[in-house]
């Protein structure tokens, strides 16, 4: 896929330059939601300086040990918004694809867990099953809910990344179907998330992806994902010019980005997989709420 076109947002003029002219203070305004290509700062991988295997513990890691041995490397992107041509793009020729008007789901609170398996997971299900070529079986192992708020347990992750690797997408499939298993790994199989705002329209942290089709295997590295009963795999992702990001502007409650974090397929080759990341717009306005979301992680089987 062709990179996409760089284009500068407006510079603010400075005081000086407006000839000190004050801009009146208007209380409880209402925000204007960011929109079109931006340039912003995103995280990158960087090797842990000793040249041991990265790692990061899911948890409180033991004693002693830090919470990931590895590095960051930061530096400025364009990214372009997919607001207006969202239809351009597709899961298996870029591994995200957009969903738009999504009926007002039956799970009002998002705050019980129990409640999210009974009431949005079904939902989940068939979006799945009728927007995905060729989805027969869908298996939710987890989500996360995400809110801006220091209380909160999880909050919006500022680290380009993958959520697994081929490794570990094959282990998910042992895990959680092991009586299926090896029948199941003969055939096609996916990881997809599922995301989506809970207090639309996103105005700050929004998520940044790249197309899969711009990022090379050599961009990726493997790291130990450490739980507290087993070892799993996700991907640090490294800077490369001719990765081509994305976001898309003002997401609302009823639109959903289908994220795919892995596909044995491999006639799609590249595009199996989806770095992704929050990033901190830099034309977030002053009294943007923060954001809260909720992303759905699913083994999709055909």
């Amino acid at each position: 896929m062709a990179s996409a076109a760089v284009s500068h947002p407006p510079i603010a003029h400075s005081h000086s330059e407006a000839g000190h002219r004050q801009t009146p203070v208007v209380h409880n305004s209402v925000p204007q939601i960011p929109r079109g290509p931006v340039q912003a700062s995103l995280s990158f991988y960087a090797p842990p300086t000793d040249g041991s295997k990265p790692f990061n513990y899911v948890e409180q890691p033991p004693a002693g040990e830090p919470q990931h041995n590895f590095g960051e490397h930061t530096t400025i992107v364009t990214i372009s918004d997919v607001r207006g041509r969202e239809s351009h793009f597709t899961l298996d020729k870029n591994a995200f694809e957009t969903l738009s008007n999504i009926p007002e789901s039956a799970e009002k609170d998002f705050t019980s867990d129990e409640s999210i398996k009974k009431n949005y997971y079904p939902e989940v299900e068939n979006l799945i099953l009728t927007n995905v070529p060729g989805a027969r079986k869908v298996f939710f192992f987890d989500h996360t809910i995400r809110r801006q708020d220091p209380k909160a347990s999880r909050n919006p992750v500022l680290r380009v990344h993958i959520d697994q690797t081929p490794a570990s997408a094959a282990e998910r499939v042992r895990i959680h179907l092991p009586d299926e298993a090896e029948t199941l790994l003969k055939g096609r199989y996916r990881i997809i998330n599922v995301w989506r705002p809970l207090n639309g329209p996103v105005f700050s942290h929004p998520l940044a992806f790249a197309d899969g089709s711009s990022v090379s295997d050599h961009d990726l590295v493997a790291i130990e994902h450490r739980y507290p009963d087993r070892t799993g795999e996700t991907a640090g992702v490294q800077h490369n010019a001719k990765q081509d990001w994305y976001y898309w502007s003002g997401m609302e409650n009823n639109e959903r980005l289908l994220l795919k974090c892995f596909d044995s397929d491999e006639s799609v080759g590249q595009q199996g997989r989806v770095p992704h990341t929050a990033f901190v717009d830099p034309r977030t306005p002053a009294n943007a709420p923060g954001r809260e979301s909720i992303e759905v992680r699913a083994l999709v089987f055909g």
